[in-house]
C-alpha cells in the first residue's frame, strides 16, 4: 500500500516538472528567446541567468555559405553536402560529415534568418540572423524549382513521362513494360494501395 502511494507521489511530481518545464520553455519562445539546443551556425550562451543561442564564430559564415552555394542553383544538395566537409563544417561533437537531410533541414529551417517554429507557432526570434530574408526566401525559390524537374538520368523516357496522376488518389502515374514490348501506365501508389 505504502509502495503504491510512493508511486503515486513520484509520478505526480514528475508529471508537474514536465508541465512546468514545458511553460519555462513556452514563456521563452514567447519572449523571442529560442527555447532548446542551438542548431548548427549558432551556440548555446548564458547572458544575465538567460540561456540564449548566439553565433559560433567557426561555423556561422559556414552555414552562410551554405545558403549562397545553393542560392546559384549551381549546386545540388549532395555537392553542398560534400563541399561542407571540406570547408570543416562537421558535427560539433562526433566530427562526423553533415548528410544531405541534415543540409535540407537547415536551409529550410527559419532561424538562420531571425524566426523559429515552436510548437506550431512561428516567432521572432531575438537572436542575430546568420542570413538575409531575401537570400532565404531565394534559397526557397529554388528549392521549388529544383523539385519540379528531376535533374538525374532517367533510365527510359516515356511519352507521357510526368504529365499523367491517377484521377483516384492524385499520385504520379508510372509506366512499365509488359512482355517485353507493351508500355502500360499504373498509379504509383505512393499514397497507399490504390
Amino acid at each position: 500500500f505504502m509502495h503504491g502511494i510512493k508511486v503515486l507521489m513520484a509520478k505526480n511530481f514528475i508529471d508537474n516538472l514536465s508541465e512546468e518545464t514545458k511553460k519555462g520553455m513556452q514563456e521563452k519562445a514567447e519572449q523571442g528567446i529560442y527555447p532548446s539546443n542551438a542548431p548548427l551556425g549558432y551556440m548555446n550562451v548564458v547572458h544575465d541567468g538567460k540561456r540564449l543561442i548566439a553565433f559560433d564564430p567557426e561555423d556561422a559564415q559556414k552555414v552562410c555559405t551554405l545558403f549562397e552555394w545553393y542560392a546559384s542553383g549551381n549546386y545540388s544538395l549532395k555537392d553542398i553536402s560534400k563541399k561542407a566537409y571540406q570547408e570543416g563544417l562537421v558535427y560539433r561533437k562526433s566530427g562526423h560529415k553533415i548528410p544531405k537531410s541534415v543540409v535540407h533541414s537547415i536551409l529550410k529551417n527559419p532561424i538562420y534568418y531571425g524566426e523559429f517554429l515552436w510548437n506550431g507557432k512561428s516567432y521572432a526570434g531575438t537572436h542575430e540572423p546568420i542570413v538575409s530574408r531575401e537570400l532565404f526566401d531565394r534559397v526557397q525559390d529554388v528549392m521549388v524549382e529544383k523539385g519540379k524537374c528531376p535533374t538525374g538520368q532517367q533510365k527510359h523516357s516515356w511519352p507521357f513521362q510526368g504529365l499523367l496522376s491517377c484521377g483516384h488518389c492524385g499520385c504520379a502515374m508510372v509506366a512499365e513494360i509488359k512482355k517485353g514490348k507493351y508500355v502500360y501506365y499504373h498509379c504509383s501508389g505512393n499514397k497507399g494501395k490504390c
